[in-house]
């Protein structure tokens, strides 16, 4: 399955057949063969210089080398978190979409600088064991959107990528927003990061207070109604906030975020046929705007998205679905929600 066939909503979990290709995507992703530790403690041992290094993954799987791992292998996303809290000189390579065809850096590339690393993939089931081989990784760091699933790592060459090097993965379904920025912080802090450093500690405060706003602006609104989605030719997908973590967090700091009656695909999303497109009434319809899904001019011609309400009402905003799991990659997602809370008002 190539990921450019994939209509994206929430996670890169819509295939372009709808719910039905949701198995092989996921099957895709790589379950845990590995035996982890059966122990449900977190902590991590800060790498002393020369010293051990152990962190306990959220398989659970306690990972331990004789010194902190330097040459660091991530998934495009956790990257971008990692270089956030001061660690760009340890990662050697990256997968998932890094680089667009004009040679400039994809949005979930964040800060990382694209020139500096080995491009193993740049999409969805790219990844050159060769050159990931070939790179002397010490560890290798993705996703974990479902229990012992690897994120972007292909099921046909899992084996070999996770027999290279240890990896470890952090949990980012089904848990607010906060909780994976923490968990990477931590995983940071073990390779070596000072989260003390000024730049970190300013985009945590950053954080903190765009979480405040966007709390004092959903109770403010008198109640606005938010929908987070994603279109596609024949669908318009709704997402969960039950599941998606960003928009579960929105919804913990008081936003009204509808959440969908009949979810397929995991329970990310509601599909919903066009004609069924107004199904649920939204005041702001927070749009999906990564590459490869519909945005409104190219939704102009649906006279179903053209009814819609908060789209007769200009109240449609993009919305970054793919979060960079830090407090600087993620402050910006607060605050673009709180301006467009600010900017609409409730329709009838």
């Amino acid at each position: 399955m190539s990921y450019s066939n994939l209509s994206l909503s929430r996670r890169g979990l819509l295939a372009a057949g709808g719910a039905a290709g949701l198995g092989a995507l996921l099957s895709a992703c790589g379950s845990n063969e590995e035996t982890g530790s059966s122990s449900s403690d977190s902590a991590s041992a800060p790498a002393a210089a020369g010293g051990a290094w152990s962190f306990t993954d959220d398989q659970p799987k306690d990972l331990k080398a004789d010194k902190a791992p330097s040459k660091i292998v991530a998934f495009t996303g956790v990257a971008a978190a990692l270089v956030d809290l001061g660690l760009q000189d340890k990662i050697v390579g990256v997968f998932g979409e890094t680089k667009k065809a004009d040679g400039t850096a994809e949005d979930q590339a964040g800060d990382l600088d694209i020139n500096k690393v080995e491009i193993i993939g740049n999409a969805w089931g790219e990844f050159s064991v060769e050159k990931y081989a070939a790179l002397g990784p010490e560890l290798l760091i993705t996703h974990m959107f479902d229990p012992g699933a690897y994120w972007y790592i292909p099921d046909e060459s899992k084996d070999k990528i996770l027999g290279l090097a240890p990896t470890a993965t952090i949990t980012v379904g089904r848990v607010p927003l906060n909780k994976p920025i923490e968990r990477y912080a931590e995983l940071a802090a073990s390779l070596g990061a000072d989260l003390n450093a000024p730049k970190v500690t300013e985009a945590k405060a950053r954080f903190e207070k765009a979480a405040a706003d966007l709390s004092a602006a959903a109770k403010a609104s008198g109640g606005i109604k938010v929908l987070a989605g994603s279109g596609a030719a024949d669908i318009f997908y709704v997402s969960n906030p039950k599941v998606s973590s960003d928009i579960m967090y929105f919804k913990e700091l008081g936003v009204d975020i509808i959440v969908p009656e009949k979810t397929d695909g995991g329970d990310y999303y509601e599909s919903l046929s066009w004609e069924n497109a107004d199904k649920y009434h939204a005041d702001i319809i927070f749009l999906d705007a990564r590459t490869g899904t519909l945005q409104p001019k190219d939704l102009a011609s649906k006279p179903a998205w053209n009814a819609l309400p908060a789209v007769k009402a200009n109240q449609v905003f993009p919305w970054q679905a793919v979060p960079i799991y830090s407090w600087a990659g993620s402050a910006p997602l607060l605050e673009a929600l709180t301006a467009a809370i600010k900017k609409s008002k409730k329709l009838a």
